[in-house]
């Protein structure tokens, strides 16, 4: 599992952790009825505390997008009705638009700048899809 992580953000791991599955469901690189990998495996794989991945399996488990079943697994649960999917894309959005901004803050980028370069991309991505 591929989740990219910011040490540097001063955003909690954990919360980090959430918004990244959050993500992947949102874009459905995770699919309902899908297993997770343990805590521990994937608290080894991002080379952080276990507690760090069980408070994030926690705060999703009680959000209703996996479920935990003891001796079994974590998987997550079927498609979120279409408000709650809409929500966490939008959140899944903020989260990535927050960290590219940072980044480009973080590379001297000034901010002014940054929605003329999104534009350029956006035109130039249109006419490769044409």
């Amino acid at each position: 599992m591929n989740l990219e992580l910011d040490f540097r953000s001063g955003i909690p791991i954990y919360l980090q952790v959430v918004d990244r599955i959050k993500e992947m469901i949102a874009d459905g690189r995770l699919k309902p009825g899908g297993q997770l990998p343990t805590v521990r495996a994937l608290a080894a794989d991002l080379r952080v505390n276990f507690n760090t991945v069980a408070r994030a399996y926690r705060i999703l488990d009680e959000a209703g997008v996996i479920s935990t079943q003891q001796g079994r697994g974590t998987y997550i649960l079927d498609e979120p009705p279409p408000e709650t999917s809409e929500a966490m894309r939008r959140t899944a959005f903020e989260t990535l638009t927050d960290r590219y901004l940072a980044d480009a803050l973080r590379l001297g980028i000034p901010l002014k700048e940054i929605p003329e370069i999104i534009l350029r991309h956006s035109n130039l991505k249109k006419k490769g899809d044409s």
